[in-house]
């Protein structure tokens, strides 16, 4: 999506409605900063916000995720190219969260190895060393838990029977057997189990 162009518009429609951004803010019972924001083109409209954005600037959402006007004849088309960038952006966005995911594991896993290595072999109090450990146990256990809630939303996991392609339960995948993003997993359309492979597009 090309946030300029969709911020310009956004800053010309409710031009063209006669509103101010304070104006325009207090009806969407969000701060003008934020108005602000997408009319420079830092930032997109919430997805939360976006049906009542279009209605108090009368456009459609197919119109704002454009940044023009469309006319009836290409609004069909521009509605799949913007259903096919959106998808393409998401993604994208997946794809990077996944990279995350492999930072955070290992700089947790270092984390822990490090801090239980010196409080096993170099001589310090014995609360130091507990803190030490247990501190090194934290990090591990919450690094552990973001980088599965990362795999599990980014992307989806695909049934090997059926091959149907869903994000499951966080739950299901924190227990699952599993082979680096390949987990044993029970598929939620053909409930049978098998080695689930993790990819990014539907």
């Amino acid at each position: 999506m090309d946030q300029i162009k969709i911020g310009k518009f956004i800053a010309e429609q409710r031009k063209k409605n006669n509103l101010t951004q304070m104006q325009l803010a207090e009806r969407l019972n969000i701060t003008d900063r934020a108005i602000s924001k997408w009319e420079n083109g830092k930032a997109m409209p919430d997805s939360s916000i976006m049906l009542d954005l279009c209605n108090e600037l009368k456009i459609s959402v197919n119109e704002l995720l454009s940044g023009e006007v469309i006319k009836m004849e290409d609004y069909k088309k521009q509605a799949e190219e913007n259903l096919l960038k959106m998808e393409k952006e998401r993604e994208e966005k997946d794809k990077q969260l996944l990279n995350l995911e492999i930072v955070i594991g290992y700089f947790s896993s270092l984390t822990f190895l490090i801090l239980i290595f010196v409080a096993s072999f170099v001589e310090m109090q014995s609360w130091i060393r507990l803190v030490l450990i247990v501190f090194g146990s934290i990090v591990f256990a919450v690094g552990v838990g973001k980088a599965i809630k990362i795999e599990q939303t980014a992307g989806y996991y695909e049934c090997d029977k059926c091959h149907y392609k869903y994000v499951p339960e966080y739950s299901s995948v924190f227990w699952a057997l599993h082979m680096g993003r390949t987990r044993y997993m029970k598929c939620p359309k053909c409930n049978e189990k098998s080695w689930q492979k993790k990819v990014i597009s539907k």
